[in-house]
This record gives C-alpha cells, sequence and structure tokens, in this order.
C-alpha cells in the first residue's frame, strides 16, 4: 500500500512539475513574439538544474554578442585556475638582488582593495630588479573602442598592474591625486577630455563632487617610477633575469576580486584575472593561452563554442550563445555551494548592478550578471521560484533601438512570471 501511495505522490509531483513548465511556456511565448521584441535579436534559455530539463528555449542556440556576460566565463576560469589566495608575484633571489615579475595581480596597492602583502614583501629587500617582458598582450583588447582610453572602464592590461593602472583625482580642500607622483600632471579645468591621448596629461574639473578614475598611459618606465615612488627606493628593470625555479607571494581572497569585478562588472578586474589564470599554465602570460586551455579541456562539451576574444566582453568581436552561457553557469552552480556562489554575483534589489533592478519580495529572487553595451543589454544567472527551486537562465537583447530600462522592464516582468509560475 505504501508503494502505491509513493508512485501516486510521485505522479502528482511530475504532472505538476509539466504543468507549470507548460504555464511558464503559454505565458512567456506571447509576449517574446509580440511587437515588443520584434525590432531586435533576442535570445532566452531557462534550465532547471536538478532535472537537467529545458523550462524554455527562444533562440537559444543563436549568437549573441554578452558584453559584460563575458565576465562568467572569467570567473569559470579563475574558479578553476587560481587558488583560494592571489598569486601576487614570482620571484627569485640571486646574490643580493630580488628579481620580480608580475601575474597580472590587479591588487597590488589598488585603491579598493588597500591589500598590502606585496609592498610589505617588496620592502624587505634593498635590491630590486624587475622583468617586466612576460606579458604577451596589447594594452588593449581586440575590438575594444579605440576613444574610451580615457574612460576608467579602459584601463590599460599589464603584467605589474599598479594602483589599479588608474589615476584617483578629487577635490577636497584642492586636488586630491593619487598616485602623488601626477599631482602637477592634473590641470584643475573644466575640459572635454580626461587626458591627452598619448601622455600623462589629465583635466579635472574642480567643482566637480564625485571621484574620478582616469586610465593611465603605461610604459616601463612609468611602472619602474611609481614602485620606486610607492617603496622609497631605487628599482632596476632587467631583460634577462636569471633561469631557476621561482617561488610564488600569495596575496588577498581570490574571491574579494571576484565579487568586485561581478558586483561593479569591473573590466578592468576582469582581464587581469584572465592574465593571472594563464600565469599558472606558464612564466609567458597570454590570455589567448589561457581562453584555448579553457575551452579545448574545461569546456569540450560546449555544444555552440564561443567567440571568446576578451576578459571583460567590453571587445564586439565575443560571441556568445543564450545556451553556452547556461552551461558554464550550470558548471559554476555544481561546483560552488550556494552560499558562496550568491555572493559573488549581484542580488536583485540589493547589490552592484543589480541594485535598483527585479527586486524581491522581501529575499530576492535573481543573482545574475549584467552586460551592456550600445544597443544591446544582457542578463544571464540564477533565479529562485516561489516554490524554492533553483533555475538557471541567459536572456540577450541585441540591437534595440529602445532605451535599456525599457528592456529591463520587459525582461522584469518575464523573469516574475517564471518566479510565480514555475
Amino acid at each position: 500500500m505504501g508503494k502505491i501511495v509513493s508512485i501516486g505522490f510521485f505522479i502528482i509531483l511530475l504532472l505538476g512539475c509539466v504543468s507549470s513548465k507548460r504555464m511558464v511556456q503559454k505565458n512567456i511565448r506571447p509576449v517574446l513574439n509580440s511587437k515588443l521584441f520584434e525590432n531586435q535579436f533576442t535570445g532566452f534559455f531557462v534550465l532547471d538544474p536538478e532535472k537537467g530539463d529545458t523550462i524554455y528555449a527562444h533562440n537559444s542556440t543563436k549568437y549573441f554578442t554578452p558584453a559584460s556576460n563575458t565576465k562568467i566565463y572569467t570567473l569559470f576560469t579563475s574558479l578553476h585556475l587560481l587558488p583560494d589566495s592571489v598569486p601576487s608575484l614570482k620571484y627569485n633571489v640571486h646574490n643580493d638582488t630580488l628579481f620580480v615579475e608580475g601575474t597580472g595581480d590587479p591588487s597590488f596597492l589598488h585603491p579598493y582593495f588597500e591589500d598590502s602583502t606585496a609592498l610589505n614583501f617588496l620592502k624587505k629587500h634593498d635590491v630590486i630588479s624587475l622583468y617586466l617582458d612576460n606579458l604577451q598582450e596589447e594594452p588593449f583588447g581586440p575590438g575594444w573602442a579605440w576613444d574610451d582610453y580615457q574612460w576608467y572602464y579602459s584601463a590599460e592590461r599589464s603584467s605589474l598592474p599598479i594602483y589599479g593602472n588608474v589615476l584617483t583625482v578629487y577635490e577636497k580642500e584642492g586636488l586630491q591625486v593619487s598616485p602623488t607622483l601626477f599631482k602637477d600632471k592634473v590641470i584643475p579645468i573644466d575640459y572635454a577630455l580626461q587626458r591627452e591621448e598619448n601622455e600623462n596629461l589629465f583635466y579635472f574639473d574642480p567643482s566637480r563632487k564625485d571621484t574620478v578614475e582616469i586610465p593611465l598611459k603605461l610604459d616601463s618606465t612609468l611602472i619602474r617610477n611609481l614602485l620606486e615612488d610607492a617603496l622609497k627606493r631605487k628599482v632596476s628593470i632587467t631583460r634577462n633575469p636569471p633561469k631557476g625555479k621561482k617561488s610564488i607571494l600569495y596575496s588577498m581572497p581570490s574571491d574579494s576580486i571576484y565579487a568586485k569585478m561581478m558586483m561593479d562588472s569591473d573590466n578592468f578586474l576582469a582581464e587581469q584575472l584572465l592574465i593571472l589564470a594563464s600565469s599558472t599554465l606558464s612564466d609567458t602570460l597570454d590570455t589567448h593561452k589561457v581562453r584555448s586551455y579553457v575551452l579545448d579541456s574545461l569546456l569540450t562539451d560546449l555544444k555552440q563554442p564561443p567567440r571568446w576574444v576578451d576578459g571583460s566582453g567590453l571587445s564586439r568581436y565575443n560571441l556568445f550563445t543564450p545556451q553556452s552561457m547556461v552551461h558554464v553557469l550550470q558548471l559554476i552552480y555544481q561546483r560552488i555551494p550556494k552560499q558562496r556562489l550568491f555572493r559573488l554575483f549581484p542580488a536583485g534589489g540589493i547589490s552592484g548592478t543589480l541594485e535598483n533592478w527585479y527586486i524581491g519580495n522581501p529575499e530576492p529572487y535573481i543573482y545574475a550578471k549584467t552586460g551592456s553595451l550600445g544597443n544591446n543589454h544582457c542578463i544571464s544567472g540564477y533565479l529562485l521560484t516561489k516554490s524554492g527551486k533553483t533555475l538557471i537562465f541567459s536572456f540577450m537583447n541585441n540591437h534595440f533601438r529602445i532605451p535599456s530600462s525599457e528592456v529591463k522592464k520587459r525582461m522584469q516582468s518575464i523573469f516574475e512570471t517564471i518566479r510565480d509560475t514555475y
């Protein structure tokens, strides 16, 4: 008798799931096929990871410009290749000299993280020589907009980042400038540019009330000078570091960088994390190598392999499908406990880029990464239903001409339908 009751309960449960799935499809299909979405390119994929069941699919195998949804792949790469603490520097000691090379660690003297591990380590050595030729990358990624050079979201990439590779300036009883090395290079006027294209000459309107971050124009001499200024001692540059096994200095918790990247959609951190991940594969820092490794070794079962060219999603050359986004999100979901995972993603109505959207009642029901470029907005992540299910989704919108806030309102309506129905 008990077995019959159990089987009956299972059948009722199964029929309920089928019914709720059909209800979701019935409610969403006419919306996505309506005039609201006819003048843009839209892809949507929703998966129930516990059952491996597709709840909804619309253009889910088509390729889209993902914008900062690309950071989901950067997060996946970092979680697989980086240890719990950031590998900050590689070094060895020869005679009386400390030979140092960067790993791409973005936290060194970064104004947000305030981690002093590497600085304190370097201060213990009187003779320091830098090797800066281990990065096989251009300062900017392929397909980045050239005229973004002066904006904080387009900081240059480097093997040994310092101060986040930006100048920080604000007004408080006079201009406050960091690094102080550039105090005489900031002109206090209201001007169309924030920095000259090919030199570290900056402009700041002193009537501004906010803090401004302006990318630095980097070269090896500037990196050495900034390090000398921080250490208060001379530093040399070498082209021929001694051969032999290198030691690794570890610094802050890696999760702190992941969370900052995902919450604020920080492009600099994303780019440097890919470089940092490549440091675990070889001494040569090369993001092409690490992307190839991930696709060829860790994601061999992707049904629609992406065109993946950078860590941040700044490039319009990137192409991903909604299904390929959900695939990686599912792998992360299987690898990371929920409590830790949801701390890394913006929460609807609470934090990061979702602070003003997808508000729960009272708890968040969306934990996801947004991605925006001109005429494009995407969001991919995790949706919690009122029945207690965790669903994984990717919603991609390309080529619209309306305000992105209108696109978000339409998506919010669909998310709420799924939350309340499934």
